[in-house]
């Protein structure tokens, strides 16, 4: 099996590239990509188990592989929801399928956003993972548009080794995440 294209990227450019630009000495050091978590939950459908099902189906046709449920932990009342009971469905990718997932997100379904000027660089989490939601399962090419039974969104989490933001945000910008206008969104957040 051949090497991802992203990730022969990611070893060929983007190492040496973070290595000059972080000034570190040790290859081991440059942050990497561990893993891509993407999660779905279907809280607030009135056909909760039914809804839990189509967003396993999505996930899978997304990622190509099977998600597991997510379930609750704790009885709510007020939201008709009782514990142990199905919620979401999340999936976790690693090696060669996140590679993969990453590539085709970067170069096929951002682009495929309506009005796409680029996600937002604000969305970490202080220690150099990044998280982005999308309304819709309709921006993946891999889901047919009129087999769509019900709108889900997602949440795609990157976990990075990165220490801190700055270097979460370097190591996704090498590696080609479509964000908006990096030194924009910065001077925002520093301003906030």
């Amino acid at each position: 099996m051949s090497t991802p294209v992203l990730k022969k990227h990611y070893l060929e450019k983007v190492v040496p590239a973070l290595k000059e630009k972080l000034g570190y000495t040790n290859p081991h050091q440059v942050p990497a990509l561990e893993k891509i978590v993407v999660t779905s939950c279907m809280g607030n459908a009135p056909d909760r188990k039914v809804a839990v099902d189509d967003a396993v189906l999505e996930i899978a046709k997304i990622t190509g592989q099977k998600p597991s449920i997510t379930y609750s932990k704790k009885a709510v009342a007020n939201f008709k929801l009782r514990a142990g009971e199905p919620l979401g469905a999340r999936v976790t990718l690693r090696g060669e399928n996140m590679w993969e997932f990453l590539y085709r997100f970067i170069n096929v379904t951002a682009p495929n956003i309506r009005d796409f000027r680029g996600i937002s660089s604000k969305s970490f989490d202080g220690q150099g993972n990044y998280a982005v939601g999308f309304a819709d399962q309709s921006i993946f090419p891999e889901i047919e548009l009129d087999q769509i039974k019900r709108q889900i969104g997602f949440d795609l989490i990157f976990v990075t080794t990165a220490k801190t933001d700055d270097e979460g945000r370097t190591l996704l910008a090498e590696l080609g995440m479509p964000f908006r206008d990096i030194k924009k969104d910065a001077a925002e957040g520093a301003a906030a």
